[in-house]
């Protein structure tokens, strides 16, 4: 760690760094800033840099208000929107107490928490998201919703188009944050794109999503145009997920990955599958934790609804895909409900704790989803006992309450926040009267 320090106090030297932006987030997943002076990075190293913590989503209780961000120095990036003007890094950071202990309430330590039992076991996690956002003409819109950029469909060529220069824009950038882009396409909806990161450790990667986010909406702005993570911002087109490809390593071994096996999916991929979807109806307040989220869920458009697995099969909720010949090392299964706009540290943490409650329970994993879920009628689904996600964001709230495994891997102070946040976002969407109801029943009743 101190050659790591070292080489980012020299780095700010060498490249004439003006400003350190120090980085965290609050519970909900908003990405929260502080600039610092390259003066006062190495004091930060040391002693951290205070702050007023409940003034912060979540962060902290009013009685227990003062924090201190102390930065990662293996996150030391230069961000290149800035160019040459005032050069400016950028570091994420781990919230302490006073006296030095992890701040409970901490996104980032959650997840850093979790991966420590399973580090206890043996494992190191690995994801591998697939983003998707919509790209809007701006940010307003008019009685007919928003205007998104194009009208272009799924991996559609736009040459000299909007979408087209701004991945290509946006990638690069991303690369030169070093953060490793696997592939990039126009996604189904008009408007809709999708950029997959290559797979890296969970802690890593949910630093690297924060970082996306903030990557797309700059070069949105650059771009003259408006970048939304809003899981279903059009009611006709389809929502924006982030399917999460999931694996554990033993070391250097794939602990999914068995020769022989059906799928060659191990006994720990096939116990980690179960209690993905034992607990799945548990984490969705988090892994879709809006209103709009559950507008996804059940908008149809390959979103998942029901509680299932497949091999391949894009209408369940977990699935095991193929993967290279000879290649048992991206042995991998894929949770395809966790939207874009969750708190990736947050939803990571869940997903991992939901998987090793499997594991450590021996959970038998169902039979497998071979025909397309959404076609199946109610009682077809019931006899195969595909339970549904919650339908709302209310019902992902009761699941929640009565959880167990969520209040253990989140901790009381974030577990207490987030329902209460939820809770108050589901009173102010219920108490409004929309224009749906002003159409339908108005002019009638």
């Amino acid at each position: 760690m101190d050659k790591q320090r070292d080489f980012v106090l020299r780095t700010i030297e060498e490249r004439g760094v003006k400003f350190v932006r120090l980085w965290f987030t609050d519970v909900v997943g908003t990405l929260k800033s502080v600039a610092i002076a390259p003066a006062e990075v190495e004091g930060a190293f040391t002693e951290g840099i205070g702050f007023d913590g409940s003034a912060i989503e979540g962060l902290s209780r009013t009685s227990e208000s003062d924090l201190l961000a102390f930065p990662d120095p293996t996150t030391f990036q230069l961000l290149p929107w800035r160019g040459d003007i005032d050069p400016t890094a950028r570091m994420f950071c781990d919230i302490s107490t006073p006296d030095g202990a992890p701040a409970v309430a901490d996104p980032r330590n959650v997840l850093k928490r979790t991966l420590e039992k399973a580090a206890d076991r043996g494992f190191t996690f690995y994801t591998h998201p697939e983003i998707e956002f919509y790209l809007l003409k701006s940010a307003k819109f008019g009685p007919e919703g928003p205007e998104p950029v194009d009208n272009a469909g799924y991996f559609d060529n736009v040459p000299g188009g909007t979408a087209h220069d701004f991945r290509r824009r946006s990638v690069r950038m991303l690369e030169d944050l070093g953060i490793s882009v696997e592939f990039s396409h126009h996604e189904v909806g008009p408007g809709q794109n999708e950029i997959d990161l290559r797979y890296a450790d969970a802690l890593a990667t949910a630093d690297n999503i924060m970082t996306f986010r903030t990557v797309i909406k700059e070069v949105a702005i650059e771009q003259g145009v408006y970048a939304t993570f809003m899981p279903k911002p059009f009611s006709e087109h389809p929502g924006s997920g982030m399917h999460t490809h999931l694996s554990l390593f033993e070391g250097e071994k794939n602990a999914f990955y068995e020769p022989g096996a059906q799928y060659q999916l191990s006994k720990i991929g096939r116990q980690f599958v179960a209690g993905l979807l034992r607990h799945a109806q548990e984490i969705s307040a988090v892994t879709n934790q809006f209103v709009n989220s559950y507008k996804r869920i059940w908008g149809g458009d390959e979103a998942p609804s029901f509680v299932s697995w497949g091999h391949n099969n894009r209408s369940a909720l977990v699935r095991v895909p193929l993967y290279k010949p000879n290649k048992g090392q991206s042995a991998r299964v894929e949770y395809r409900a966790i939207d874009s706009a969750s708190n990736p540290y947050l939803a990571f943490a869940l997903l991992l704790a939901a998987g090793l409650k499997g594991i450590e329970e021996g959970y038998e994993l169902p039979a497998e989803a071979e025909n397309n879920v959404w076609e199946l009628s109610d009682a077809e689904r019931r006899a195969l006992g595909y339970d549904p996600l919650p339908t709302s964001l209310d019902a992902a709230i009761q699941y929640m309450e009565e959880s167990e495994l969520v209040a253990d891997t989140l901790g009381e102070q974030v577990f207490n926040y987030v329902l209460a946040n939820k809770r108050a976002e589901w009173r102010g969407y219920r108490a409004q009267v929309t224009k749906f109801e002003l159409d339908r029943n108005l002019g009638i009743l």
